[in-house]
Formats: structure tokens, sequence, C-alpha cells
């Protein structure tokens, strides 16, 4: 099989990891930066140009669509779907897990437990926002944060006000969240291929920072799931209709809570603490459902 995947960047680990993979398997690798493509409307004739010429023909290809330009690489990632090209992620889903309001909607819907969220645009509200969600203290995320970025810890009702109203003063759309003191800075990132977690770790925030991302200086270990917690992080997989997803959960006093499903998830920090060819089992998922597409519905 010739297999894409879409990159902006050949030399990152999860990039690289994915092409030795699908080598391995006995398959024809391409990475393909799809910020510079061009997506070919026709009638009848879709096509995705690229250098100068029409991608090749396609049998799959595995989107790492980062968060700066999820608007057009879904474009790209639909027209291959228009294409008829199995994607290891419909455009649908990673726009629904990009959108942190809309997917905890989407998941709170689905019967999974997620934080107490708010949503509002009004300044006036700040006191009653804050005692909504169980505060002081709540966390405040921007809607289009990552990675950490754009979520701060508001301790008191004054450093809360003074977030929110400075998000406020900048049109900035974000959540305000109860704040889980149990899971002491800590959360699960749970990997999913398909209706299996493959692996999961438990990763701690660096002193004095409740964020627990790797790429904030966070650690992590393996750890074995809970029946609870497994079936919390396919479900939100699921309901997301994200087939190849890190699900993050805090573990709280009333069970794991979803805070995010990423539809990008990175390999290093996962193989690496994990021990497991994560990248071999995407290529595996691909060569088992190709010929059995659950053919999702396009969204235009």
């Amino acid at each position: 099989m010739k297999i894409a995947v879409l990159s902006t960047n050949p030399d990152l680990y999860s990039t690289r990891r994915l092409v030795e993979a699908i080598i391995s398997r006995g398959h024809e690798p391409t990475v393909i930066d799809h910020v510079k493509c061009s997506v070919m409307i026709e009638g009848g004739k879709p096509s995705i140009i690229y250098k100068g010429k029409s991608i090749p023909e396609l049998d799959a290809a595995i989107p790492r669509i980062g968060t700066s330009v999820s608007s057009f690489g879904c474009a790209v990632v639909r027209q291959l779907e228009l294409m008829k090209v199995f994607t290891t992620v419909k455009s649908q889903a990673i726009l629904r897990s990009r959108d942190k309001l809309r997917s905890m909607q989407v998941l709170a819907k689905s019967g999974v437990d997620v934080p107490k969220t708010v949503f509002a645009k009004n300044p006036a509200q700040v006191n009653e926002l804050i005692h909504l969600v169980g505060g002081p203290p709540v966390v405040i995320k921007l809607l289009e944060g990552t990675q950490g970025v754009g979520v701060v810890l508001a301790e008191t009702i004054k450093a809360a006000k003074s977030t929110i109203e400075a998000f406020y003063g900048l049109r900035a759309n974000f959540l305000i969240q109860e704040y889980i003191a149990e899971s002491k800075g800590a959360d699960i990132r749970a990997f999913v291929i398909g209706n299996k977690v493959i692996a999961a770790m438990k990763r701690q925030g660096a002193e004095s920072d409740f964020r627990s991302n790797l790429h904030r200086g966070g650690a992590g270990q393996i750890i074995e799931l809970s029946p609870e917690e497994e079936h919390t992080a396919i479900a939100a997989a699921k309901a997301l209709g994200v087939k190849i997803a890190g699900v993050d959960m805090l573990q709280s006093d009333r069970g794991p809570l979803v805070m995010e499903v990423n539809s990008s998830p990175g390999l290093r920090g996962i193989e690496e603490i994990s021990g497991i060819d994560i990248a071999s089992l995407i290529v595996s998922y691909i060569e088992d459902k190709i010929v059995t597409d659950e053919g999702d519905t396009v969204g235009v």
C-alpha cells in the first residue's frame, strides 16, 4: 500500500516513527505537507495539488494536523475522503475534537463524565460563573489553547476576575472549569486505537505547575487503567468519532473525568515510557480497516 503521512515537518518524532513503521510493514510511505497543498475542486474530479502536481494515488493517509492550521488541514483531509482515500481520522472528527466547547458538549451528551464547565460572554456574570463550577479555585482555558498554553489556574475570586476580564478584553473565547484538587496536578493519557486502549501513562506536572503536559516539563509513568477508566477513554474517543486518540482524563473522587480527546496525539512520550511500538500498531490498524472502511459521512 501507499500510505501518506500528512505532516508539516518530516523530522518530527511522530512523523519519523510512522514512516519507519510503514516501511517495516512492507508499505510505501510518503510525507505530504498539507499546508503546501492546494485543494482542486471540480465536478466529479476532486484532486489535491502538491509541489505543482496532483498527488499520486494513495491507499491511506495518516493526518497529523496541527492546531494552528486545523481548518485548512481538515479541508485537505476532507478532499482525501472525497477521493476515496482511507484516513485514520475523519475531517469532521478532527474539527469536533479541536473545538473544546463543542467536544465537551458532545461528550456530556454521550454520557461521558467531564469537569463542570461553563461558557458565557457577559462580563457581569463573573461571580456567578465562578460559583457555578464550585470555585474558587477555577481553571480558565482558551478555546484555541494547546499543550497547556492558554490554561490558567485562578486560586481566588480576585485572580479569576482579573483573568476573565483580561480575556474578555482581548475578545478571546474561553471556558471556566472546576478545579479537581484531588488530581494533585496529574492526569492520565490513554492512547486509544479503534476500540482498545493500547497504552496509558500518568503525567505529573512539574513542581508548582498544575498542568501535566510533558511539553511543559511534566513527567510520565506507565500505568494500568481501572476498568472504569478504560471504559471512559474508549467511550470518549467513540463519542467524538476519533479512531486513533489520546484521551486525557483526571482522577477525581467521582471517577474519571475527560478533559480532552486529542486527534493527533504525539507518539514520543507514550512510546518511550511504555516501550510499545505504537506507530506499527497504527499501521496495523490501517491494514485491518482499509478493506472495511466504515465510510463515515463526509461533512462539507
